[in-house]
């Protein structure tokens, strides 16, 4: 069920190579930047479901970018503007052009596996929290990569109950542009996991009990150094839906 609005700031941000990223932003506090996932935007993932205005009322800055080549961010059709892991290369400068020095982060899906790959690479943030992602969508995501490509190669093809059915239906729901999806799909490199484990940062691993998109959610919290596993209800398309999904993040990140 949709939410009631909550008041969200649009600003206009250019990455390191120029690329406007649409940033949405409610509340005052504590600066949480969180990542949406593939196909999705803040909007979807995180405003519209009431996620957002729950963690600005628990006294949070809630900071939102649209992906590159997703929601209202910019999508260009250069192969250049995808360079290896452009996502975390596009949070790096959002981290640095917003000033964040002390904050929380986090990610749903490709956001969480996003949001792991700035952990690896030593970006420290007080707190972090990894939401619809298992081990092996880190260890293993080739395959899963691969299920997108194959998606969008096909999406004037597949039918109802072809296995990539959904993943077209979202896509197009969404307006994702094909080309540039392709494209940074591509971009996406592995997850360095072994500097991934050492480190010491508190994450917050929250999972749907029925969703097994990207592998265990328990074993990654097992793995990880510092972590705290939480389960709610749901799949993956629809544990993003919950009210528990937020009141977790709020738990963890106040506590």
């Amino acid at each position: 069920m949709t939410q009631p609005s909550t008041t969200i700031t649009t600003s206009r941000i250019r990455s390191f190579d120029g690329t406007e990223l649409a940033v949405h932003q409610t509340g005052e506090g504590r600066a949480l930047l969180l990542l949406h996932g593939l196909f999705s935007s803040a909007e979807t993932n995180w405003i519209k479901f009431g996620h957002a205005a729950r963690l600005a009322s628990a006294g949070f800055r809630v900071i939102m970018p649209d992906l590159r080549a997703h929601g209202q961010s910019g999508a260009p059709h250069d192969p250049a503007a995808y360079p290896r892991d452009v996502l975390v290369d596009d949070a790096l400068s959002l981290i640095d052009t917003l000033g964040l020095d002390d904050f929380d982060l986090g990610g749903f899906s490709l956001g969480a596996r996003t949001t792991a790959k700035l952990l690896a690479a030593g970006v420290t943030p007080r707190k972090a929290v990894l939401a619809g992602m298992g081990w092996e969508g880190l260890t293993g995501w080739g395959r899963r990569r691969d299920f997108f490509v194959t998606a969008i190669d096909r999406r004037d093809e597949v039918k109802r109950g072809d296995p990539h059915f959904l993943a077209v239906a979202f896509m197009k729901t969404q307006g994702i542009d094909p080309i540039a999806a392709r494209l940074l799909l591509d971009s996406f490199g592995d997850v360095d996991t072994d500097a991934l484990v050492k480190r010491d940062v508190p994450v917050l691993v929250v999972c749907g009990a029925d969703d097994q998109d990207n592998g265990s959610a328990p074993e990654l919290a097992r793995q990880l150094h510092v972590a705290t596993y939480r389960e709610i209800r749901g799949t993956h398309m629809s544990s993003v839906l919950e009210p528990a999904l937020a009141d977790e993040m709020v738990s963890f990140l106040t506590a």
